[in-house]
């Protein structure tokens, strides 16, 4: 037994040695908009495209961040009431007038769902076809929880033009202030950038493609170079897929952090991180029942083999096997360190990633069981099966 556990704790401080010098450094917070200002050459034309359903406690601070964007060119913006019941087309209308800035906003009621769309994507399809009659030069898709920097938009379209960039998106600061925030909403972003490094997602050279949903400003011509939403219609991590097809098409995408443009979403309690978690976990793994299995050794020997060798090392009385436990457990919570500290949370915090990592495996297992029950994901009380 002795053997078994120094070997497992070898092994998983040579994953960790591993990850931080071969994984594109995705520890590090380098990738963000708003580390420089960039002035505009050129004002390209943008609609934005907002699929909203049941959005109206969100809307006087997420329509209003838009309508008041400090973007010189031509702005239009496409809300998409996707048959809300809490009035959310009125409330947009309000907050227009409010600004005087109703001929900048079209409200569209959405039609049903059709078979073979997710119910998000397809409200996005609807605001899309409507703002083509514009013909802009980018289409910015954004979540209706979305309160954007008063620069966020010129700071995007400049990025796109400077660095000629078919597509352009940020990981928008998530809200974390409550406990269950500071202690599980960090981990979800540094959980996101180990998956799909920042830095190789951002090079053109490298396969690897993501996307963050929020704030994603898409160049028309790509758009359509890729058969426009329908290519991704079932897609439930639609963000993923989109640049996904852009990059393969050979465009060149970018993905970073913000510091300034946050969602207003809260996640006061266990259940409601857990919810979001399961929604789309199981899809990531592409509903595999290896997969699955596979992430759970995995999960266990990268963040839980540490913690444990280190107090079972001590409790043997073996000090290498507590040495490379500790050591591992301290490499892992230096890597962690950097995105806690962005979120402004307790160091603290930094030395939980073990038990943070243990939830977000049973969270991953949950997801197949709904998967396995016929639950799927989900997204505004919509159910899908995968």
């Amino acid at each position: 037994m002795v053997a078994i556990l120094l070997g497992l704790v070898i092994l998983s401080l040579v994953i960790w040695l591993g990850l931080l010098t071969l994984r594109g450094q995705f520890w590090r917070l380098d990738q963000q908009l708003e580390v420089k200002e960039s002035p505009l050459k050129s004002l390209p034309s943008v609609c934005a495209v907002i699929p909203a359903r049941n959005e109206a406690d969100v809307l006087p601070v997420s329509l209003r961040s838009l309508l008041l964007q400090n973007y010189p060119g031509n702005f239009h913006i496409f809300l998409v009431d996707d048959r809300s019941t809490d009035r959310t087309a009125a409330f947009a209308e309000g907050v227009a007038h409010a600004l005087d800035k109703a001929q900048q906003l079209y409200i569209i009621s959405g039609e049903a769902l059709p078979s073979g769309w997710s119910g998000k994507l397809w409200a996005v399809e609807q605001g899309l076809k409507q703002a083509q009659a514009l013909t802009p030069d980018y289409f910015l898709l954004t979540d209706a929880d979305i309160a954007h920097d008063v620069n966020n938009l010129q700071r995007l379209v400049a990025k796109a033009e400077q660095e000629d960039l078919d597509l352009v998106s940020v990981m928008v600061k998530l809200r974390c202030d409550s406990f269950w925030e500071k202690l599980l909403i960090p981990a979800f972003v540094f959980f996101f950038q180990k998956l799909y490094p920042f830095r190789w997602v951002n090079n053109p050279k490298n396969s690897t493609a993501a996307a963050a949903g929020g704030s994603i400003l898409i160049r028309r011509t790509a758009l359509e170079r890729i058969g426009g939403i329908p290519a991704i219609r079932q897609a439930l991590i639609d963000d993923c897929a989109l640049a996904s097809a852009v990059k393969s098409s050979k465009g060149r995408i970018w993905l970073g952090l913000s510091n300034l443009t946050y969602s207003l979403r809260p996640y006061n309690s266990l259940q409601t991180i857990w919810d979001m978690v399961a929604r789309s976990a199981y899809t990531q793994l592409n509903y595999s029942p290896l997969l699955l299995l596979g992430t759970v050794v995995a999960m266990t020997l990268i963040y839980l083999i540490p913690p444990l060798g280190f107090i079972l090392g001590l409790l043997l009385g073996n000090g290498i096997i507590a040495l490379t436990g500790l050591s591992t457990w301290l490499l892992m919570t230096v890597a962690y360190f950097p995105i806690v500290g962005f979120y402004q949370c307790s160091p603290l915090f930094a030395f939980s990633l073990p038990a943070i990592a243990f939830l977000y495996t049973l969270m991953t297992i949950d997801s197949a069981i709904r998967h396995w029950q016929g639950r799927g994901g989900a997204w505004k009380g919509r159910v899908y099966s995968g």
